[in-house]
């Protein structure tokens, strides 16, 4: 079945009330708004005709303003990871990954020409509700990129393959570029540079490990071996959202080779591997007993493609499978 996130489908109630609309006027609907935050996915049938309804209702570009109220914290954990990215760009590079939890109707890829990077979105306009959905995916992308890099920054360029509507105010408005209609594939270009900005996160973690590196070397100060631990223990769980770390991986970010690093580990009595599953047991467990997010997102969180995969490590953790810890503790 095709399907897309439940949480797309209530923020384009969301904005609909907000334009006039009221839970009222979806309680004949296959899907009421009470019914939409008791499940997780909604077949694709269902969530393309209300796009195609709203449109109806309020107006050309409703879509495109569906994606201008987009926040990183309605992707839930998607958007989570959005924000353990290193540069602004990285989000489309972990599509493979991530946007199964959105929806199985698309994916993404970037093409770099120079100075210019084409964000391609790999989607068939098969009918109007799909075309409305890809202006709210491209219009999101603009307030995502912003928020992930904190700066004001447009793309130089957006393509559509379908007509324009009767009225393209509310794409002028959010796109703030050059906007084409009727081309062969669906597109948003940034300058490369603007892709490669870091993220603030990045920034933080990065240039905090750096400065402890820095004064160890210029100063003569060895960090003690439990505040090292805390330390990369902090790297890890910041990168767990996007697949367990290679030491590598970390080696970098604490300017070192993996050697001294795994030397450092071990002259405070830990490895790597330890590390890793004592990081991501600590992290379930608290999301476990002080979040609501469902168990599938708490596996992603952690590290884990797959929840199967999450469940038999946790058991092997704590004795417990996590549905059993969250009712127990």
């Amino acid at each position: 079945m095709n399907y897309f996130s439940a949480k797309l489908y209530l923020k384009m109630l969301n904005c609909a009330m907000a334009e006039g609309m009221t839970q009222k006027d979806f309680a004949e609907w296959p899907t009421s708004f009470e019914d939409a935050k008791k499940i997780e996915v909604i077949s694709a049938e269902e969530f393309l005709t209300a796009h195609e309804l709203l449109d109806d209702r309020l107006g050309p570009g409703f879509g495109v303003r569906v994606g201008q109220q987009m926040r990183i914290e309605d992707y839930g954990v998607l958007g989570l990871s959005w924000r353990t990215c290193s540069r602004v760009g990285e989000i489309f590079e972990r599509s493979e990954r991530y946007f199964k939890l959105l929806s199985n109707t698309f994916d993404w890829q970037i093409k770099n020409e120079g100075n210019v990077s084409h964000v391609i979105l790999n989607r068939e306009a098969n009918r109007r509700g799909m075309e409305l959905s890809t202006e709210a995916s491209l219009s999101a992308t603009v307030v995502v990129l912003q928020a992930m890099s904190e700066k004001d920054i447009f793309p130089v360029q957006v393509c559509f393959k379908h007509n324009p509507p009767n009225s393209i105010e509310s794409h002028k408005h959010a796109f703030k570029c050059q906007i084409l209609f009727n081309q062969p594939q669906y597109s948003i270009s940034y300058k490369t540079e603007d892709l490669n900005l870091r993220t603030a996160k990045a920034d933080a973690s990065i240039n905090s490990y750096i400065l402890q590196q820095v004064d160890e070397k210029t100063k003569g100060i060895k960090i003690p071996g439990s505040k090292f631990v805390r330390d990369v223990e902090s790297l890890i769980k910041d990168a767990l959202p996007t697949g367990i770390p290679s030491i590598h991986h970390i080696a970098d970010l604490t300017a070192m080779s993996n050697r001294t690093l795994t030397r450092r580990l071990s002259e405070a009595g830990v490895s790597y591997r330890d590390l890793i599953k004592k990081t991501q047991e600590t992290i379930a467990k608290d999301m476990l007993r002080n979040s609501e997010q469902s168990i599938g997102e708490i596996a992603f969180l952690t590290g884990f493609s797959e929840q199967s995969a999450f469940n038999r490590a946790f058991k092997k953790w704590t004795d417990h499978t996590p549905s059993e810890f969250r009712k127990a503790f």
